[in-house]
């Protein structure tokens, strides 16, 4: 009998069908509409599992959030709007930093495109920033290179920073927010892959001015798709849901004095997520318990090395200590020595994909050779067919922003690159923004690296056989 296929991080509803608890009530009352009460009462979920604890690290010297006081007291209470889609909430999180045509962003290099298209909605232009070994996140000594640079080049500040949580693991928040603070630019924290992961205690999304989370179909918890926006205030929260609703204005008849967005989350979407938020701790628990049995389990395969976590610890106010790093490993990642072969190596790359691809299956641009001047080593597309054969999803892991097409500088008639800026406003790699990526720390990975299944439906079977997978094809 053939293998059930086994997916990177498939939905999985709760046993006790809370989803469907809170979709049929949608579907009693005929609020089947944008808004309503799941979508009130998942935002509120969302609030409660966000807020900062009462009990933070000490270091506020470190550019960490001072130590609030207990949940929903005061100001450091957050808010959330639920939205149509994680892109949504960095679209609209740039917007409230006040993005907009000639200005700058600067964004993680090393992320999915979600991070930085809206700033080319806005006709603004990212700046890529290239990744330190440890988390493969945002380097925060390259981000004040580039601060540093783009002042000096262009005579005004960076409008926006943009860290992302790749595949949940969390960023060097206090270093990012100190280099924030101390040029006075807001934060967006893209937490869509990082849901539930925190830094010295304190959950990714509520060290910037904003936070964003993702409820994909792949994500942590789902929403079969959506996304969040985080927020510190009342008046933040408010401007916001304006702007997600259209910006209509309170006058009797339809008036709309500012561009609005159609991105406010469904009532019967809200439903699911307000179900899933039953079983957020147990998702958590199981993708870590998954990641440790992948280093249990391949640490005796030579040249393939799991990546995780920093094994740094930090003292809380209260006097315990606790790991620095508690990423949620949305999804497990590995890299493979450039020495290591796999079986059918010679044959890599020779067919292009034609199946789904992240869920677009159908509508994906064909293209004409699988090969582009930058791409994974012969040796991890080989061991992703192999994986494949065996009904067991992998993929690559992110093409580093600064090497997709779309920031390559056009042709010209005699098909010759030129080096010039792009009438859309985004400065090729080869431009003035190379100082942002000079390690190339992210590149090295990409051409090694590869994501494994961690999701809730990924059984301690299913990874010891993925693990012997790998080693049957492993020379």
């Amino acid at each position: 009998m053939e293998r059930k296929r086994i997916y990177l991080c498939l939905a999985h509803m709760s046993e006790d069908g809370m989803e469907q608890k809170y979709i049929k009530e949608a579907f009693d009352t005929n609020w089947v509409v944008p808004l309503g009460p799941n979508v009130n009462g998942f935002e509120k979920d969302l609030e409660e599992f966000v807020s900062p604890s009462p009990t933070l690290p000490q270091g506020k010297g470190e550019g960490l959030t001072p130590n609030p006081s207990p949940k929903g007291e005061g100001n450091l209470h957050k808010r959330v709007v639920a939205l149509s889609s994680g892109t949504a909430a960095v679209h609209l999180a740039l917007l409230k930093c006040g993005v907009g045509p000639g200005d700058e962003v600067i964004v993680q290099s090393f992320t999915f495109c979600a991070s930085t298209h809206p700033v080319t909605y806005l006709g603004a232009t990212p700046v890529l920033v290239d990744s330190e070994p440890d988390t493969w996140n945002i380097d925060p000594e390259l981000l004040e290179v580039a601060i540093k640079d783009r002042i000096a080049k262009t005579g005004k500040k960076p409008k926006a920073i943009v860290p992302v949580a790749l595949y949940g693991m969390p960023y060097k928040a206090d270093r990012i927010m100190e280099i924030a603070n101390k040029y006075g630019i807001p934060v967006v924290e893209d937490a869509a892959e990082g849901f539930g992961s925190r830094y010295k205690g304190q959950v990714l999304g509520t060290f910037g001015k904003y936070g964003v989370l993702s409820f994909n179909g792949n994500k942590m918890i789902t929403t079969s798709g959506g996304g969040a926006l985080i927020t510190a205030n009342d008046d933040e929260w408010r401007e916001i849901m304006m702007y997600a609703t259209q910006y209509r204005e309170s006058y009797p008849y339809y008036q709309h004095e500012k561009i609005g967005f159609n991105y406010r989350m469904s009532n019967i979407c809200a439903g699911i997520g307000r179900g899933q938020m039953t079983v957020v701790e147990d998702h958590l628990k199981h993708h870590k318990h998954v990641q440790g049995l992948y280093e249990q389990l391949l640490a005796d395969v030579k040249g393939v090395t799991v990546h995780k976590q920093p094994d740094v610890r930090c003292k809380m106010a209260d006097g315990r200590e606790i790991p620095v790093y508690d990423s949620n490993y949305w999804l497990c990642t590995i890299t493979i020595d450039p020495e290591v072969k796999v079986k059918g190596q010679e044959n890599a790359y020779k067919t292009i994909v034609t199946g789904a691809v992240g869920g677009a299956a159908g509508v994906i641009h064909a293209a004409e050779s699988a090969h582009t001047e930058c791409e994974p080593n012969a040796n991890v597309e080989a061991l992703r067919v192999a994986l494949d054969k065996a009904q067991i999803e992998a993929r690559p892991v992110w093409k580093p922003m600064h090497k997709q097409p779309v920031y390559c500088a056009p042709l010209n008639e005699k098909g010759e690159m030129r080096n010039e800026e792009l009438p859309n406003g985004v400065i090729c790699q080869t431009s003035a923004t190379s100082v942002a990526y000079i390690n190339g720390v992210s590149e090295a990975v990409f051409k090694i690296g590869m994501c494994l299944p961690a999701g809730p439906y990924v059984s301690d079977d299913d990874v010891r056989y993925i693990v012997e997978t790998i080693k049957e094809n492993v020379i």
